[in-house]
Formats: C-alpha cells, sequence, structure tokens
C-alpha cells in the first residue's frame, strides 16, 4: 500500500528529491539528505464492530496514511520563498492522492483528513497531511 503512494509522489514531474517510507524517516535527524523530500507512512488503523450478526466476521477497518513534507528556506533571506514552496508541495501531494487507489489490498479511494505544521526551526519546514482510507477485513474459514 504505503509502496504504491511513494511510487506516485515519485512520477515525472515531481518537485521532490526523496520520497520514502517509516524506515527512511527514521533515520533523519535534524535534515534529509535532499531537500524537498516527503516521507509516507500508515499513522493509524481503526476497525469497526463485526457487520454480521450470524455468520464469519466483517469488520470494516479505516486507515491513516501521513505524508511528511519537508522543504527548506534557500535563499537565505527571503522568508516567504520556503512558504511558498510548502504551498506548492502540499498542492502536489493532494492533487496527486485524492481520489487515488492504492494497491494492495481494495481499498477506498484516498481522502484528505488534515494538515498539520509540525516545525519550522533553523529554515526548515516539516509539514504532515493526512489522507484516509478503508477496506473490509473478513474471517477466513
Amino acid at each position: 500500500m504505503i509502496k504504491s503512494i511513494v511510487d506516485r509522489l515519485l512520477e515525472a514531474g515531481t518537485p521532490f528529491r526523496i520520497v520514502g517510507g517509516a524506515g527512511a524517516l527514521s533515520s533523519v535527524k535534524d535534515r534529509p539528505p535532499a531537500v524537498p523530500a516527503a516521507y509516507v507512512y500508515l499513522a493509524v488503523e481503526n476497525s469497526a464492530p463485526n457487520e454480521r450478526a450470524t455468520g464469519p466476521v466483517v469488520q470494516r477497518m479505516s486507515g491513516d496514511i501521513s505524508v511528511v513534507i519537508v522543504t527548506e528556506n534557500l535563499s537565505g533571506s527571503d522568508d516567504w520563498a520556503a512558504a511558498d514552496e510548502i504551498e506548492n508541495l502540499k498542492a502536489f501531494v493532494r492533487e496527486r492522492l485524492i481520489g487515488f487507489v492504492v494497491t494492495g489490498g481494495d481499498c477506498d479511494p484516498l481522502e484528505h483528513v488534515s494538515g498539520e505544521l509540525q516545525q519550522a526551526v533553523a529554515g526548515m519546514i516539516w509539514f504532515e497531511d493526512t489522507f484516509a482510507t478503508a477496506r473490509y477485513l473478513e474471517e477466513q474459514p
């Protein structure tokens, strides 16, 4: 699932120099090795109660997928340059992912849930967008 989102963000015309998963994000200390960068991971999974009164269990499982976008102010003097760039990167991610159907799991199309500034320090801006999808889990005999 995550791999198909990473691949989608790396398609021709991508503004990102790096797109990786949770493992790549875990190795970042202060800044990614190149920017702009995006890191994609499955943040939360929630399952609803069983939908059947009798027979095998069927549950709707929703999942939140986070995309952390990282960029920096390369101009050194214009603080608005990084703000403009993060807006462009957010727009690119949202355009590529809203309605996208991930591979591997018969999931609903992605929907945007929220976005939040994670930090802005030392010229680096970290922004996290959250997207949701869902699928059904069925008891296997």
